[in-house]
């Protein structure tokens, strides 16, 4: 895997991934940015949530649930001195679909967070506290 980041004036920078996508980060007024972008530590969290959204779904899917709708909404503190890492992050799912089964979608999380979604381990295994949990809504017919 490879990207390419160019600073693109004051704070700003244009992230390139290896398959080609452009993405912006720029940094608040107060450090030299315009705000035209995602800060570097929100893209982050994003991908994390990216990456631990796509398992839920995918192992949904294969289990045949009928998932009509995941969101990850994440939380995230951090450290108050520098460097200001990550130490507690929670993701709450929201999963909705006709006749979810809870064990299944329980399942799904779990193993996302344990074995399958690199981000979580990797941020897991440098001392981040992850914690999830997820809720279910059942749509009308």
């Amino acid at each position: 895997m490879k990207a390419r980041i160019q600073w693109a004036g004051e704070a700003m920078f244009l992230g390139e991934s290896g398959s080609g996508h452009v993405v912006v980060m720029d940094g608040p007024p107060e450090a030299g940015g315009r705000n035209l972008g995602v800060r570097p530590m929100e893209m982050l969290l994003i991908g994390l949530g990216g990456c631990s959204n796509f398992d839920v779904v995918s192992i949904l899917k294969k289990s045949r649930q009928p998932v009509e709708s995941c969101e990850a909404f994440l939380e995230a503190e951090r450290a108050d001195e520098d460097p200001k890492v990550f130490t507690k992050i929670h993701l709450h799912f929201v999963v909705k679909g006709r006749g979810l089964k809870e064990a299944q979608v329980k399942r799904a999380v779990e193993l996302s967070a344990e074995k399958y979604c690199s981000a979580s381990i990797m941020l897991g295994r440098a001392g981040v506290e992850i914690t999830h949990d997820y809720e279910i809504i059942e749509l009308g017919v």
